[in-house]
């Protein structure tokens, strides 16, 4: 067999899964500012569902799936060039680290040291600082596997990058099957004790036209308790009932239904932005959040093995951003559903830890169905 044979074999064997046809191509997306290529990503399954994403950021670009119609559009936030992403600051679609959401004052100690990170949002700490994982290009790669093909997407950070502390290497695992799953899947590992939390931050409006708001899509999250947070958003430590409050969507609820209530909590969001405590947390995957439009019959559900979960209604969102299609996403046009470990759990002893030591491995999975109502 001749080299350029085997060459092409490989080609197909990476651009082919073995899980039912299902399909993954690369394709260049552009250069990064800092000269490192940067790839694009496609993987269609055999329903016609199509995921396209990126290594710059390990990015989520788009979302391609039916309505109750048969009708395809993509239901998630994104631009259509690689500048869009360079020039983004409000972690569209991207994977966020070392540490989802904020950090007060972005300070926290570890033993008898205490670190400063970047201050990046007010006087806190948001999504890893100036330049976190979202603004680097990953080392990716198709691989094929025996029932399955998947991207996965590398990265290591410094000892002290952003302020934080070890080198850590994480990496993350993305896959489509034909159950119209897509599953991501992280690991992480340190050689000095370090804090990591690790999403995903994806803008979903399932109308599949971003100029519709999200009001109307009916939401649940399995959770009895949410994390109160102060002014500056930062959760005050306790974890509180959603009875008889706003927060309450452990039954099926409007977003827009009382999104403007006079509650404090809501006030200090500007709408909902905050972390419920998901129930039943054990380590193990569950489901946490089911979204469904009404009008196209749309359904998303959240299947996670993290504590908890960031809900956030696109509050900040005001038409200065220009996405696909040249389409300006406005106030409350998308939503943020972002499995975690609580905000400022390092500072918060009563919240679950996200320590890691040298020796051990983070993990996290979460599982993204979409489906149609029935």
């Amino acid at each position: 067999m001749g080299r350029i044979t085997i060459i092409l074999l490989a080609a197909i064997m990476l651009s082919c899964s073995s899980n039912h046809g299902n399909k993954i191509t690369q394709d260049n997306f552009g250069i990064a500012p800092d000269g490192s290529p940067v790839f694009l990503y496609t993987m269609k399954n055999s329903n016609g569902m199509t995921v396209k994403l990126t290594n710059y950021g390990a990015s989520l670009v788009s979302i391609v799936t039916p309505d109750k119609d048969g009708n395809f559009a993509d239901v998630i936030a994104g631009f259509d060039s690689l500048s869009g992403y360079v020039n983004d600051n409000s972690f569209i679609g991207v994977t966020v680290g070392r540490y989802a959401n904020r950090i007060g004052k972005g300070k926290f100690r570890i033993d008898d040291n205490e670190y400063q990170l970047t201050i990046n949002d007010g006087n806190n700490h948001l999504h890893g600082g100036v330049k976190g994982f979202h603004k680097l290009v990953w080392d990716s790669d198709i691989v094929a596997g025996d029932t399955s093909s998947y991207v996965v997407m590398k990265l290591r950070s410094p000892d002290g990058y952003e302020g934080y502390p070890g080198n850590v290497d994480v990496e993350v695992k993305f896959s489509l099957n034909d159950n119209n799953d897509l599953v991501i899947e992280y690991t992480g590992s340190t050689d000095k004790p370090t804090i990591l939390n690790l999403t995903n931050h994806a803008y979903y409006n399932l109308s599949g036209n971003f100029e519709n708001t999200i009001l109307d899509h009916i939401l649940t999250i399995n959770a009895d308790n949410f994390t109160p947070i102060d002014s500056e958003l930062i959760p005050t430590g306790e974890i509180a009932p959603v009875d008889n409050t706003p927060m309450d969507f452990r039954k099926p609820a409007a977003i827009g239904a009382r999104i403007n209530d006079d509650y404090t909590q809501l006030k200090y969001g500007k709408g909902y932005d905050h972390n419920w405590a998901l129930n039943g947390y054990n380590g193990k995957v569950r489901k946490a959040v089911t979204v469904t439009d009404p009008e196209s019959g749309r359904v998303l559900e959240i299947f996670t093995d993290q504590p908890g979960i960031q809900f956030y209604s696109g509050n900040f969102l005001n038409g200065t951003i220009v996405g696909k299609g040249g389409i300006k996403y406005n106030y409350r046009t998308a939503l943020c559903l972002e499995p975690q470990f609580f905000p400022d759990s390092p500072n918060k002893d009563n919240f679950a830890s996200p320590l890691l030591r040298p020796g051990e491995l983070y993990r996290q999975k979460t599982v993204y169905h979409f489906g149609i109502m029935k």
